[in-house]
């Protein structure tokens, strides 16, 4: 890596910190802190729950089964786009109706907080352990990129991300979300037509490609793991608490169908320019083995980018995967206050629920930097972590998910199934390697972990309506949340136009940052130069359009 790189990492990083910085002092309550006012443009929330689900893991782990296998990393990433597209039609307008700020809060209004709490305790103990996984990898890609100590980068970055959320709540997250798009979208436009350049263009590509490269699905990657893959992602976009929080934050149910359709859309059409890099590089480098393959993405990148670009493409990759963790210190500091010390402390003002989310976020944030210091030590720990989450998942987001279909289900029944399926998930995981000797596979972990709360939150349905179960408590929760209605109160304080001019400003800057590095290696490539003027003329109308 040349030093104009590490310049380049080092401007955006401060880019971005500043843009986090900006909203400072727009968080007067809880509703404009972690609902960035309940009003949030919902463009802006779709674009940050694109980035969420986005980490280096999609160029990395995507990117070298496209380099062994072609096509069908495509495919595997368009089960997202059908998620996205359900979602945007079935689920996010429910949860928009439920008038919460938080999944805790709806568990919460429609079967008491003895239940929530079980669930809370839960989802803040997964969320620190997978979010320092998270971490760790960002950490990882900065020490591999740079030589700066993997100690040191999960230190600095960790900070950096924690003062930004801390400080900016919500909002914070959402402008530094779209930003790191616009980033990722721009380098990625630049590379697809060099790396076919640098090949010779798209017809040597299909005619030099192995001779299954553009099959739909292959051996290890079948329709089955593709279904049952497309089944996980959908109830974890759908169920997850963090990104529940994109559809509840925005003014009406027909936003929040506009997030979910944004999110299917953009994963329609990404994972084409995404993955076209690494296919592309099996023609030009055709002899990675094993982890190798991994680095298809990034070896592509070293071939065609000019000077300061690929500075500018690793940033981007940086932060967001960042995002994965800023949004779940965002979601769990309100989740903690807003759930928990609210419920005990009813009487505490505005600013006293301000401060408990501001140290909660600092707090959760330094446990999640500790916890990512302790993975060098432990060995394979990240992946054991990814799969205690693919095992925690479906038992975790299911059955609420479920439940806002559902005038039958009871807290009793919710919370058996979630701690039912995590002991039978928690014993295949744990125990039956030892005791019965069987081990199940990553594919194998996941259909369980989806097929086991979908299985018995079925037959618990059945057996409710069989018996004819009161509905009283779903009377009760729908009269007393007014379920249904459009509760639309605008508490954005002009945030939304601040955001937009912030947001506007950041990707004006980032398209003269990439125009200034092509005027300083006098390279001038075409593509580079009308990419560079398109983000900036981008980011110049949308201060235009958000102006007071």
């Amino acid at each position: 890596m040349k030093n104009i790189d590490i310049w380049v990492i080092l401007i955006f990083s401060a880019l971005i910190f500043v843009c986090g910085l900006a909203f400072s002092k727009t968080g007067k309550n809880m509703k404009s802190y972690f609902a960035a006012g309940g009003a949030l443009p919902w463009w802006m929330s779709g674009l940050s729950l694109f980035m969420s689900f986005f980490s280096a893991g999609t160029f990395v782990v995507w990117g070298s089964i496209a380099y062994k296998s072609g096509w069908v990393a495509v495919s595997i990433q368009w089960t997202m786009a059908i998620a996205g597209i359900l979602i945007g039609f079935f689920i996010a307008p429910k949860w928009r109706k439920t008038n919460s700020l938080t999944v805790a809060e709806y568990i919460t209004n429609r079967y008491g907080f003895k239940i929530q709490k079980t669930y809370t305790y839960l989802f803040l103990l997964i969320s620190l352990f997978t979010t320092g996984a998270f971490l760790y990898p960002v950490a990882k890609i900065v020490e591999v990129s740079t030589g700066i100590p993997i100690y040191t980068s999960i230190i600095s970055l960790g900070i950096l991300i924690l003062i930004y959320t801390a400080v900016g709540g919500l909002w914070a997250v959402i402008v530094t979300d779209v930003l790191q798009f616009v980033v990722l979208t721009a380098v990625v436009i630049i590379i697809v037509p060099l790396a076919f350049d640098k090949i010779g263009g798209v017809d040597q590509f299909i005619k030099l490609s192995p001779e299954t490269f553009f099959n739909l699905v292959n051996e290890e990657y079948s329709i089955a793991f593709i279904i049952a893959f497309g089944l996980y992602n959908l109830f974890f976009l759908a169920g997850n608490w963090a990104y529940v929080q994109r559809y509840t934050s925005v003014a009406t149910p027909k936003d929040a169908q506009k997030v979910g359709w944004l999110f299917g859309a953009l994963y329609v059409i990404s994972p084409l320019f995404w993955m076209l890099p690494p296919m592309i590089y099996r023609i030009l480098n055709p002899n990675l083995v094993g982890v190798e393959s991994e680095g298809a993405y990034l070896l592509m990148c070293k071939e065609v980018l000019p000077a300061g670009m690929l500075g500018l493409m690793l940033v981007g990759m940086i932060f967001a995967t960042s995002s994965s963790v800023n949004t779940t210190l965002n979601i769990a500091a309100g989740v903690f206050t807003n759930d928990l010390f609210k419920h005990f402390k009813p009487q505490a003002s505005d600013a006293q629920l301000m401060r408990v989310g501001k140290t909660a976020t600092v707090v959760l944030g330094l446990i999640t930097i500790g916890v990512a210091l302790v993975v060098p030590l432990l060995g394979g720990v990240v992946n054991f972590v990814l799969s205690l989450a693919a095992v925690t998942g479906g038992a975790m987001f299911l059955p609420p998910l479920w439940t806002i279909f559902s005038k039958k289900q009871t807290g009793t029944s919710m919370l058996s199934v979630t701690l039912i399926t995590l002991l039978i998930t928690g014993f295949f995981k744990f125990l039956a390697p030892q005791l019965l000797d069987i081990t199940l596979s990553r594919s194998a972990e996941m259909i369980l972990g989806v097929a086991v709360p979908m299985v018995l939150m079925l037959v618990s349905e059945l057996y409710l309506i069989q018996t004819n179960t009161s509905q009283d408590t779903y009377e009760a929760y729908a009269q007393k949340t007014a379920i249904g209605e459009n509760v639309y109160e605008d508490d954005s304080d002009g945030s939304n136009k601040k955001g937009g001019r912030v947001i506007g400003i950041g990707v004006a800057l980032t398209g003269a940052l990439i125009l200034s590095l092509e005027f300083i290696s006098t390279s001038l490539i075409p593509i580079v130069v009308g990419v560079g003027a398109a983000v900036c003329l981008l980011g110049i109308f949308i201060v235009y359009k958000n102006k007071e």
